[in-house]
Parts: C-alpha cells; structure tokens; sequence
C-alpha cells in the first residue's frame, strides 16, 4: 500500500543491509532500498533544502522570496536529496562553513531512518562560489584562451576545493551557445562556436568528475537563444539549429567529459517549456543518449511551469509534469515535490513508479559519491586547514587570465607601453575590482558584504599599472551605467596631457537589473552602458593615441570612432588575477595570445549575427545592412610575427564517407619575442541539401614557438565531422566538395585544401567521431632550414 511503513529490522536499515553493502554496484545498492522506502521518504530524496535563501527579497533567484523559507527540523525527519549551496548563500570562513555543513549532515542522518546524508551543491562556474576561493576567469575567457588543457586543470582545482569542504555536486559548466550577445548571460558561455564550446565544456567537466565532484551541464537546452536576447525568453528555433548548434556541446560534454548530472533549461522551444518536454529529457537524453545520471531543475524552474508558463494548472499538476519529462530533482528547495505530489500519489493522480525511477538515480549517485556507505564521514579529514584560495589555485587563475586576452588591433606599434611614457590611465572600469568578476563569482552573485569584503585581493587595472608605470595618471571619466557627463571633462585633459591615453571601459557584473552584464541584466542593443560612448569619442578627440582597453561580459559594438583607436585589447572578466595580467599585457611582460570566442559586431543594432551564418546571413546586394564584424571569431594578434606554410594533405583527396583524412601545416615564429600560435581549422560546404554556414571550426590547437622555431601541426580529422541534420530530418555525412581551411581566424585563411567525400550518403548518431585527432611535432632548425 502506498504510504505504508515497513517494519524496521537490521536487515533494512542497519549495517547488513544490502543497500549499505559496497560490494554490489551502485545501482544494486539503490535497487535494495527502494523497496523499503515510504512513499514519504522516497520524495524527501528527491527534492533540496536552501537553508540560507533569503526569502524576504530576491536574493540570488529569481521568485525567491515567493517559494523559499521551509522548517528545517519537519523537512528533514524523512531524509533529504541535497543540501544548496550552504557556502554561496553568504559569507562563511571557510573552516566554519566545513563545520556547519558538517552539523548539518549529522541533523540529517540523525533525523531519518536510513541515516542517509544530502548531496551538497554549489555555484563552480568561476571557481568555487564561496567566500575566500579563487576567483577564475569566466567562461568567455576560456573560450578566449584556446586551451582545454588549462581548462581542466583549472576544474581540478576547483573539484578539489569543493570536495575538500564537503560538496558533490558543481552545477557547472555552461554549455549554451550564445546566439545573441545582448542576452545577459553571455558571459556565462564559453562562445559562439559549438566546437570550440564542446571541447572546453567537456574539458572542464574532466577536471571537476576527475576530482570526485558531479558535474552538472547547463542548461538543456536552448537557454542561449531566447528571443531578442531576454533572458527567459520564449525560443524561436528550427530543429536543425537545435540539432547541430545547440546540442553538439552537451553530447561532446557527456561522451568526452563524462558529466553525472544535467539542469534543464528555463527556456521554451516552440511553446513547450523543456522542464516539461519529455522528448527532450528522456527521449533524447536517456533514450538515444544513453544518459543514465541525474537531471536536476534549475532553480524553481518546475514551479514556474505554473507561475510563468502557464502550463500547468497548480504545484502537483506542475510536479507530474516535470517527473515525466525526466527531472529527477527540484532545485533548489522543496516546493511542487513535497506536499503537493505526495498528495497527488495518494489520490492516484501520479504514479508512484514515475517517483521510483528518478529515486533510483539518485540513489545510484549517492551510492557512487559514498553517501550510502556505512563509513561515511561528514568532515573531510582535512577540513581544519581547509583554504580556498592557496597559490597553485591563484597560478592558474593568473595563467589563464594572460591567455585569455585577446589583442585586437595595434596600429603603429603602440603596444607594449614604453617605460619612459607618461601614461593617462582613463574610464570607468579602471580603478574597480569588480570589473575583473562575472556574475557568478562570489561578490558579484551573492552581493555587497562591505564588513567582510571581496573575500579574495583582486587588483584593480590601476592598482597593476601603478606597479610598472611611475608616470601614470588617472581619471574615471564617467560611471559604468548612468547618464552622468560631469567627469568627461577632467578625463580629456588627463588623455591630453600624456604620451599615450589607456582608455578602460565595459561592464559591472550582477543579477537582475543590479549590474549591465549577468544574469537577468539583457541589454537593448549592443552599445557600450551609460555614457561611456561619449566618453570614448571625446577622449579619442584629443589626438593621443589610445589603447582601448574593453573588460566585459559580453562584446560591443564600439562605433566607428573606435577605429581613430592606436590599440584594442578585450578581457573578458578575467578573474581576480585579471589585473595583473592586463598589465602585464599592455606593458610587454606578457606576449597575448587570446582568439575572439565571440565575434566582436561593427554595429551594435545588426543582430544577431554570429560567424555561423550562411551565405544570406552575410553581407549580400540585396540588403543595406551590413552584419560583417569588426573583428570575427578566431582574431587575435600578439607582439611577435608567425608565418604559415606547406599546408597539405597526406595520401590522396578523396575522403570516404565513412573515414578519416589527415592534413597539416606548419607554423614559424618569425618575430624576435616568444610566443604561441592558435592554429584554427574550419569546414566548407559549398553545397549541401540545406543551407550550412560558410565556415565552421572543426579543430584547434595552441603551439608556442620560441623566436625562429617551427612546428607542424597536423589534423587528422573523422568524416563525421562534416555531418549535419539532412533534409529528411536525420544527421548525414553527404558525399560531395568540401574544404578544410587553415585559419588565424574564421575570416583569415592561410590556406584551403579541396577534398571530395566519396561513397553513399551516411546516416551517423549520438556514437559518431566527435573530435580530430590533433598533434605538434616541433621541427628542428636543419629541418626548417632544409
């Protein structure tokens, strides 16, 4: 009977219980307890507990204060799924947090019958999003560097820290694609390319599972093309960009990365909410996928269903909607999966093997984390020394920031600063710490705490500039946001007065309206925030040159005035280091060597326009818009010179439909100062039975050279990676003309190479080929000589 309480014996709920038995496979452990569970205790695992929601105001959630605040002592007495985020609610040393969290765990196993202990989450998109934890650069600073290697070792750290404070699960990484770089959380992707956001995404989730964490992709799907960039937004979307643009990052996440858990997408694809699209949570994901973790909702997300969506009638209606489609979990704390489906299984309206199915992958998941063994400790041994930001972690924030950021343009050699020059140091951003975090880092997610401060030292750019350049002036200008003009005045005569004017402007990170990058912050258009236009015109009027200097979260469109600017460097919130790497930059001690992950558009009205358009999304006759970008993805230069050559391809032209060929080119410093090279390689159909971008990056890879030094790069690339979803609705590999294009960006061919894809046309799935196999071999100077 439903509902009913097994009697307890030693067998069920002590220390033989099969479930508690180590020896039998996670899901044998999970099967074995199923059984034994009320009706009651079988829901208190599938939901979580947000003990440090502030439900007075909207806090760090959207709805907050409408469904937070629970009775912890009542929701605990049947057990409980997950802890949120007890670290990233507000500030807790790091010791005294591992501490209470500890407490808590102990109240949890003490309450219930099983004695079995929550899964603890947190915010890991930028580092571990507590109080005293490194701050990394954000995601579009990944996609910057080009560097799935340091990606990983980044969430390595970050794994590592959230395991050593008694954490599971990192809802991290962002796999959405952005599609419109006036939605807000732009900066929370890794870019625009699918490729380049797979291979990073499934990288970083190799770091966090490597370290014992679950991973948690976000968000499925769609989230990062709602209409007119608002976030939340109904999706306009065909099934083919949904097929070969949005999905391809979560699938390279799963098979390459490994990820344990997934978050539904708030969004809505053609009228149907994904919290409630079976067909997308089971059919796809479990079905075809063969994803057999968890699926956890985005906070409130399942309520919403009610509340903005309008698809269901009340909480138990919403709850039997969200069990169907596939979430297994509500996050992030219980709301329509307490009361309101209990009841609706009591009265028959839900049935309780939905219930079962997901409680079985929890369990499994608890099982696997050792949530389930009878040795399970809820203070990690080391947690009295516990840090969250030693020097390892911060050599890492700092070797990323440097090669996160991108030179776009430097006329004349304005760059690197000489010593000698008087420096006017100007804008908005300059002098601000905050202009170096995203919005979910710590300070910027969870708000001011003026009395315990940044928790971290994060460097202004003036505070880094002042260390290397004795002559340097400094003048804000204006605010980021606002239409005050008052300070304009003093900013001029200070860029009038130098050698050469650094002119700092962008974005403050927030949440809601609280800042002009972040979530819930969407902007109109593409042009810088406030009045720093103006400022950017009027300082480029005085004739010094100017290196303008764009920290923010997404990129703008800076006018054609920007083009009077000497020099263009973009960081894209790099991260508590990210000051002194800019200046490291800007001044010569560092050689840049960031890519655009992102195009940056000449006009901040032509959306949306990414490099992924076919040939009617680019410029044509037929139209006096013209979307070409400043600068496209891929573009980024440095303070040395490379020379690319003899790009070719080994063994004949024709490609088979179904194997692999192998090109390569070789890549020379041939400037005085060390440096490294991002090789891009890019497919071109010039015809296929629909329309196709024109270029699209299909491989990648970083090769530092040392002055005069050489190497080949070569690619040896599947035929599964010129697929795409046919006419008939299904992913092929067409038979036909392509080419594969060397690249410095997707708009600067070094050299293409004509293939011919041989055989019948060819149905792949979820199985095929996902990335080239990629390898530098350095050439020795008789040979480069030779």
């Amino acid at each position: 009977m439903t509902g009913q309480v097994p009697i307890e014996t030693s067998a069920s709920s002590g220390e033989n219980a099969p479930w508690r038995d180590p020896r039998l496979s996670p899901a044998e452990r999970a099967k074995a307890l199923i059984p034994l569970m009320t009706l009651e205790e079988k829901v208190a695992q599938l939901v979580g507990v947000w003990v440090g929601a502030d439900a007075s105001g909207g806090g760090v959630a959207p709805h907050q204060s409408d469904m937070a605040g629970v009775d912890w002592s009542t929701v605990i007495r049947n057990g409980l799924g997950q802890l949120t985020r007890p670290f990233g609610s507000a500030p807790v040393d790091p010791v005294a947090g591992a501490r209470s969290l500890a407490a808590s765990q102990a109240q949890i196993v003490a309450a219930s019958r099983f004695g079995i202990p929550a899964q603890v989450h947190e915010e890991c998109l930028t580092g571990f999003a507590a109080w005293r934890a490194t701050v990394y650069p954000t995601p579009l600073s990944w996609g910057a560097s080009f560097d799935p290697e340091l990606i990983e070792e980044m969430a390595g750290h970050i794994g590592r820290s959230l395991r050593a404070a008694g954490v599971h699960q990192g809802l991290s990484p962002v796999v959405d694609v952005t599609r419109d770089y006036r939605w807000g959380r732009t900066e929370e992707t890794i870019g625009e390319d699918p490729f380049l956001v797979g291979t990073m995404g499934a990288a970083y989730v190799r770091g966090v599972e490597g370290a014992g964490v679950v991973a948690t992709l976000k968000h499925f799907a769609g989230y990062a093309a709602s209409r007119g960039g608002r976030n939340l937004a109904p999706v306009a979307m065909g099934s083919r960009e949904l097929a070969d643009t949005v999905l391809p990052p979560f699938e390279m996440a799963l098979r390459l990365g490994g990820a344990r858990s997934v978050m539904n997408s708030y969004a809505e694809i053609d009228g149907v909410p994904v919290a409630a699209d079976e067909s997308l949570l089971t059919g796809l994901l479990r079905d075809e996928w063969g994803f057999s973790g968890t699926v956890v909702s985005d906070y409130f997300a399942i309520r919403f269903l009610e509340r903005l969506h309008r698809v269901a009638a009340g909480p138990a209606d919403a709850a039997a909607l969200a069990l169907r489609a596939g979430i297994d979990v509500e996050l992030p704390t219980v709301d329509t999966f307490g009361t309101p489906l209990i009841e609706a299984v009591k009265a028959g309206d839900v049935d309780e093997a939905l219930i079962d199915r997901a409680l079985l992958r929890v369990l499994t998941q608890k099982a696997e984390l050792g949530l389930l063994d009878e040795d399970w400790q809820p203070l990690p041994g080391d947690a009295e020394e516990l840090r969250l930001d030693g020097p390892a972690a911060q050599d890492v924030a700092l070797r990323l920031a440097r090669q996160s950021i991108v030179l776009l343009r430097n006329t004349g050699a304005i760059l690197p600063l000489a010593a000698h020059q008087r420096v006017a140091l100007v804008g908005p951003v300059a002098d601000d710490p905050m202009a170096m975090l995203g919005c979910y880092t710590f300070p910027a997610h969870v708000g001011p705490h003026p009395e315990h401060g940044l928790g971290v030292e994060v460097p202004s750019l003036r505070a880094a500039l002042a260390q290397v350049i004795p002559d340097l002036t400094y003048a804000p200008g204006c605010d980021i946001s606002g239409d005050d003009t008052s300070g304009i005045e003093a900013a001029v005569a200070a860029a009038a007065a130098a050698d050469v004017c650094v002119l700092a402007v962008g974005d403050r990170a927030g949440l809601f309206g609280r800042g002009t990058s972040g979530e819930g912050c969407d902007a109109t258009d593409l042009n810088l925030p406030g009045v720093q236009p103006e400022l950017v015109r009027a300082v480029l009027a005085t004739g010094t040159p100017v290196v303008l200097v764009l920290l923010a979260g997404r990129p703008y469109a800076l006018g054609a005035e920007a083009d009077a600017a000497a020099g263009i460097v973009c960081a894209f919130f790099p991260g508590q280091r990210g000051g002194q790497a800019l200046a490291e930059v800007l001044t010569g001690a560092v050689n840049p060597s960031g890519r655009l992950p992102v195009s940056v558009p000449r006009d901040a009205g032509g959306l949306p326009s990414t490099y992924l358009s076919p040939p009617l999304g680019r410029r044509s006759e037929v139209s006096s818009v013209d979307p070409t970008p400043a600068f496209p993805f891929g573009h980024g230069l440095g303070y040395t010179t490379f020379e690319w050559s003899d790009a070719g391809v080994q063994g004949p032209a024709d490609w088979p439909v179904d194997g692999e060929v192998t090109v390569g080119i070789t890549v020379r410093n041939t400037g005085s100062r060390p440096g490294a090279e991002v090789v891009q390689l890019y497919l071109h159909d010039p015809v296929a039975q629909t329309t196709r971008p024109v270029v699209r990056l299909i491989g990648y890879v970083r090769v530092p050279l040392e002055p005069g030094q050489a190497a080949r790069a070569t690619f040896t690339v599947p035929a599964d990676l010129t697929s795409f979803t046919g006419i008939g609705g299904r992913r092929i590999v067409e038979p036909g003309d392509v080419e594969l294009r060397f690249g410095r960006s997707s708009a600067d061919v070094a050299a293409a190479l004509p293939l011919r894809l041989t055989g019948a046309e060819r149905a792949v799935g979820h199985e095929r080929d996902l990335q080239p196999l990629v390898r530098v071999d350095r050439i020795s100077s008789e040979e480069a000589t030779g």
